[in-house]
Order: C-alpha cells, then sequence, then structure tokens
C-alpha cells in the first residue's frame, strides 16, 4: 500500500461523511495562502478530536501548538458555550492567522490563545491555577514533548485525556540510534508516559493524507 493510496482513502471518507466543512475550509485555505506549513491535522483526524471532546463531556480543553487554529476550531466546536479552550502557541503570526479563522467559525468566544513558549505558559497556568483541564492535545515540537509532560500532568484531574500527535514519524520511532531531534524528542516522551505510574496509556498508528505516523492516548488516573 502506498502514502498515494492512503490519501485517496482519505479523500474518498472525507466526501462520504464530512461533506462541506466552511469554517474548517476557510482555515485551510487561509493557512495556505499566509504560508503556513501544511501540518494541520487531517479533516478526518479534525473529526475525531471533535468526536473525543465531546465524548467525554469536555469544558476545558488545553492545546498546545496552535499554528492556523485547525484543530483548535475542531476541538472548540465541542465545548458548551461557557465552555474555554486555552491554546498556546509561540509565534504571533500563526496566533493572527488562528484567531481569524476562530472568528470567522464563530467560535473565538471559547478560545484563548496565549503567545509564547509552551514550556514558559505552561508554568504560568500552573500558577494561576487554571487547571484542571479535561482533554490536553499536544501538536507543538516533538523536541519538547518530554518537557511539556509533566506540566501537563500538574494541570490534569484524574480521568484527564492526554492526546499526542506525531509519535511515530513514519516509523523511524523505533530507531534508537536516529539523530532527528523531533524523534528523540519523542522517544523521551513515550518513555516517560510509560514510566508514569499516574497514567495509562496506548497508542494508535495512522495512515492517510499526512503520510504514516500516530497517536500516543494516555488517561490520568
Amino acid at each position: 500500500m502506498s502514502e498515494e493510496t492512503w490519501s485517496k482513502v482519505d479523500r474518498y471518507f472525507e466526501e462520504l461523511l464530512l461533506g462541506e466543512q466552511p469554517a474548517l475550509d476557510a482555515a485551510l485555505r487561509e493557512t495556505e495562502t499566509v504560508g503556513l506549513p501544511a501540518i494541520s491535522v487531517s479533516p478526518l483526524q479534525g473529526r475525531f478530536l471533535t468526536f473525543l471532546a465531546q465524548s467525554m463531556g469536555a469544558r476545558r480543553i488545553l492545546e498546545l501548538g496552535t499554528l492556523g487554529g485547525y484543530s483548535t476550531i475542531c476541538l472548540a466546536a465541542a465545548l458548551p458555550n461557557d465552555g474555554l479552550l486555552v491554546s498556546l502557541e509561540v509565534d504571533p503570526k500563526n496566533a493572527e492567522v488562528a484567531r481569524r479563522n476562530l472568528e470567522r467559525a464563530q467560535l473565538h468566544d471559547r478560545v484563548e490563545i496565549r503567545v509564547a513558549p509552551a514550556i514558559e505558559t505552561l508554568p504560568q497556568l500552573v500558577r494561576e491555577n487554571a487547571g484542571p483541564f479535561d482533554l490536553i492535545f499536544i501538536d507543538a515540537d516533538k523536541e519538547s514533548y518530554a518537557d511539556y509532560f509533566p506540566w501537563a500532568l500538574k494541570l490534569a484531574r484524574p480521568g484527564t485525556v492526554l492526546l499526542a500527535d506525531n509519535v511515530v514519524r513514519k516509523g523511524e520511532i523505533i530507531d534508537a540510534g536516529n539523530n532527528d531531534a523531533r524523534i528523540q524528542g519523542a522517544r523521551r516522551f513515550n518513555a516517560l508516559v510509560a514510566a508514569e505510574p499516574r497514567v495509562r496509556a496506548t497508542a494508535m498508528q495512522t495512515v492517510g493524507c499526512k503520510g504514516y505516523d500516530g497517536f500516543l492516548l494516555a488517561v490520568v488516573q
């Protein structure tokens, strides 16, 4: 099976199950127009994020890595009117694009974007007693996942779901000798999760228009 086939299957299910998604389609166009990298979650993965947040009745969500706001829209769409999503983004340009996309989707009143390195904002959230969050989605720089994880735990509660994207890295995650900082960062993160007695975790490999990758999914006990 090839990536071309995976992409065709994605398109089949997108057309069959998703239909028109004006706000999300516009967000993708905006992201492309301003030159942001095409690394948002796929439409099917976005729907998965929405369903995950809905199924657990999430009212407070923390997202690490906003980019153009595609996944932010997917998650915020699952919140009740008085819910809150706090999204951490290091790049002011990305944050501004995301704000425009969220306003177009009429979800901006449920989302707070904080612009700074996440490793600085996370301790600030702890000091503010901003937690606990019901769902924490980590989709930022892979090199720092292991640094983010302890802070995510401080902002969680028993039952909080932690979802981390891009932990398979086209299968290269199993190569301990690979010097790619993103792979080594993901390996450190995976090992930390595995050694943490306060969580139970699993992993899901994914294929599709984004290639071969996967999620790590953990629940705080």
